[in-house]
């Protein structure tokens, strides 16, 4: 079978993962590779994500490095056996891999997490508020790649929305609910589309007032989705050359630590829809 040209960020960490053991175990891909009867270079691109591997395989390398730390293996073979196409797949060619990675790890997170300053959070937005903001960040932008963006932004609410959906908490700075993206029509139905959403048990938004003392996060923006174990969280963070996905675990500590500190300067659950509805009202 030919390598993936283009692996999906969870078979990248997958592959991660499964380099990670055999390194916690100190071996080397063509010990490895020999017990499988395999070959270095086949080791290194499943290493890599650029090759499948079988689940009876992926739990004769666990035993291999002495692994015993089941739930992680059921976890990795459930990514090594995993064959859902979702919907995410219908933009491939369309959108940039990245659209699609993003859409992945919140469908399969166990939790997601967020803090936003600048702009309200893509799971919460509207498709006005979502086009205002694609067209500012990209004004030449045509139609034919607005238009999916802003589709694809639309349905991945689907994991906050559906029959089985995704606990989501996020903290939003004031800042990104006074910011008029558009007109004041668009910022009303933004705001109003927050109200709706917290009417749900498993949605929850904490606003930081612009007048907290001592907080000085205002660069921080991440989504930290939860895995089926810890070891497999992932955080995604923007930077200059698109979005970062992280899943070193001293990285990941730091970020949860960095999660809760944003959110202990935030107002409670309760003030916080109180608090957008003062701003609604302003409007």
């Amino acid at each position: 079978m030919a390598p993936r040209s283009n692996p999906t960020a969870r078979q990248v960490r997958l592959g991660a993962e499964l380099r990670r053991l055999r390194e916690a175990a100190g071996l080397r891909a063509r010990e490895v590779a020999a017990f499988l009867d395999s070959t270095s270079a086949q080791m290194s691109q499943v290493e890599a994500g650029l090759s499948g591997i079988s689940a009876e395989r992926v739990r004769r390398l666990a035993a291999h490095y002495a692994c015993t730390d089941e739930a992680l293996v059921d976890a990795l073979v459930a990514m090594a056996t995993d064959r859902t196409r979702g919907w995410w797949e219908d933009y491939r060619g369309v959108l940039p891999p990245v659209f699609l990675d993003t859409a992945e790890v919140e469908h399969h997170a166990t939790s997601l997490r967020e803090v936003v300053i600048t702009h309200v959070p893509g799971l919460l937005q509207t498709a006005d508020y979502a086009r205002a903001v694609y067209t500012y960040v990209n004004p030449h932008l045509p139609e034919r790649e607005l238009n999916p963006r802003v589709e694809h932004r639309m349905r991945r609410r689907r994991v906050i929305e559906g029959e089985d959906p995704t606990p989501y908490e996020t903290v939003i700075h004031e800042i990104a609910l006074r910011v008029h993206v558009s007109d004041r029509g668009v910022t009303r139905a933004q705001l109003r589309q927050i109200l709706d959403q917290i009417e749900q048990e498993h949605v929850t938004v904490r606003v930081v007032p612009l007048d907290r003392e001592g907080f000085a996060g205002t660069e921080i923006s991440m989504m930290y989705a939860g895995g089926p174990v810890p070891r497999l969280d992932t955080c995604l963070r923007d930077a200059p050359t698109g979005v970062m996905f992280i899943d070193a675990e001293a990285q990941l500590r730091q970020l949860r630590a960095l999660f809760h500190k944003v959110r202990d300067a935030a107002l409670d659950p309760t003030a916080s829809r109180d608090f957008i509805h003062r701003l609604l009202k302003e409007l």
